[in-house]
């Protein structure tokens, strides 16, 4: 018997040890690819100036990570699930390593979009599986903590990306942005490799949906693409098209055997319908943010990018020191309460910013950025932890992938809205000073839209039920 608990001890210590491993990696990679998606932005101008890029080009940079993420996120995460989630995170993490060194190399402006939508493609293997491999390694008691770092992680890679971005760019070239991510990819690979012994592929031995995938590829990208140029004419042929292309896809999916998205997942799940929909209003509500307060602290306060940067890190900071705490919480506590208590939170910091005038105070916007990274943080965690609690496990690569679908899609709404307000004030006019209250009206206007959105959300995951058991 002594002999028998020292066995059973042993076998607890290594799967202990490897849970540790395992979270680590997933905190580096949770780190590293909004670094990679934000520090890239306040070096846009240098890329600009290096390659004579306009602004539809210079927005391209960006936009092409966001893009090929969102649309391979689905079809990857099933993959990962029948052909196995540590291979397919392993392999996505040697493709961003690639295309880093690809990217810091590029000899022209369209090669460096081309080598970031190939390095989406990347981060839409790790973040695909990432919580999804989380959620299989760690208990129900346990896993909304691990899910809080994981997420705690995202927030902090978020909120340094502009301060390191700016100090890369400024002293050692944009091109570095790239060659510093190359150390800590190459440590998860090996890590990966020959620490993680354990691979997870609950649904190996299903047929993957080819043409299924195929469909949602294509209808994604031109929902996306389409709604990111809003309100163009071409835009909203592309936008119809997308969402078209999307209703066949479901159809589709209903009627296939082994679906690359089981559709059942919405239609008999209401904790995993309304959760994930409760993500994508919070996302489409906030992610503009600081689109748009950065253009405000600049062109109406007068602040340097450097002072901007310093105020705009407030809400990020606060999501990070928030979210790992209320992922712990939701171990203990109903996360539809916590959420929803954090989407609501979230909806007083959007009231609070939609009273911002030419001579309103700084503190008064830091604090509404404290009070919107608050809501965030509170929900974030617990709503993820929520959604990968309620699937079994041989649909949690696709529960992990929907989850940052929402994410990424809630991000494109967002601009798209936020963009289409200020074309419809301002125009093609160049922004600056003379144009101040129009886009003050503007920003009032996209605030309050998106506080509405947001008070729907807080129904929408409270209309989720109790958590699962």
């Amino acid at each position: 018997m002594a002999a028998r608990r020292s066995l059973e001890s042993k076998d607890s210590d290594h799967q202990r040890r490897e849970r540790r491993i395992i979270l680590s990696m997933i905190v580096i990679t949770s780190f590293i690819n909004p670094f990679l998606g934000g520090s890239i932005n306040i070096a846009l101008p240098a890329i600009s100036e290096d390659f004579s890029l306009g602004a539809v080009g210079m927005s391209w940079v960006a936009m092409s990570f966001i893009l090929t993420s969102a649309v391979f996120l689905v079809p990857l995460g099933k993959l990962a699930d029948i052909r196995g989630r540590k291979t397919t995170f392993l392999w996505g993490n040697v493709i961003i390593a690639i295309t880093s060194v690809m990217c810091a190399l590029a000899p022209s402006g369209s090669m460096l979009i081309f080598f970031r939508a190939l390095q989406g493609a990347g981060s839409a293997m790790v973040f695909g599986t990432g919580v999804a491999i989380i959620t299989s390694v760690y208990p129900a008691g346990e896993r909304g903590r691990a899910i809080g770092i994981s997420v705690t992680a995202v927030y902090i890679g978020l909120s340094l990306a502009p301060f390191l971005g700016g100090i890369l760019t400024q002293y050692l070239g944009w091109r570095s942005i790239f060659y510093a991510t190359i150390p800590f990819e190459l440590l998860v690979i090996g890590i990966t490799w020959l620490g993680i012994s354990d691979e997870w592929a609950d649904a190996r031995g299903e047929t993957f949906d080819l043409r299924g995938s195929i469909l949602y590829l294509l209808s994604m990208s031109a929902f996306m693409y389409g709604f990111s140029r809003l309100p163009g004419t071409w835009a909203i042929l592309l936008t119809a098209a997308g969402l078209t292309g999307l209703v066949l896809f479901t159809l589709l999916e209903l009627r296939t055997k082994s679906p690359v998205f089981n559709i059942a997942l919405f239609t008999r799940n209401r904790l995993f319908a309304f959760s994930n929909l409760a993500a994508l209003i919070n996302y489409a509500t906030t992610f503009a943010i600081t689109f748009l307060l950065s253009l405000y602290l600049q062109y109406i306060a007068g602040l340097s990018p450097r002072d901007a940067g310093i105020i705009l890190v407030t809400q990020p900071l606060t999501m990070a020191l928030v979210a790992s705490y209320s992922g712990k919480l939701s171990d203990r506590y109903d996360p539809r309460i916590l959420a929803s208590a954090g989407m609501g939170i979230t909806v007083g910091g959007l009231i609070m910013m939609s009273f911002l005038y030419t001579d309103t105070p700084l503190s008064y916007l830091i604090f509404s950025l404290v009070v919107v990274g608050l809501g965030f943080g509170m929900f974030s965690s617990p709503n993820t932890n929520a959604i990968m609690g309620s699937v079994s496990k041989k649909y949690l690569g696709v529960a992990s992938a929907t989850v940052g679908t929402m994410r990424l899609t809630g991000q494109m709404i967002s601009m798209g809205i936020a963009t289409l307000v200020l074309q419809l004030f301002i125009g093609n006019n160049p922004l600056s000073t003379e144009v101040s209250d129009e886009f003050l009206a503007s920003m009032k206007i996209t605030l309050i839209i998106f506080a509405a959105l947001c008070t729907l959300g807080v129904f929408a995951s409270l209309a989720r039920g109790r958590k699962s058991q």
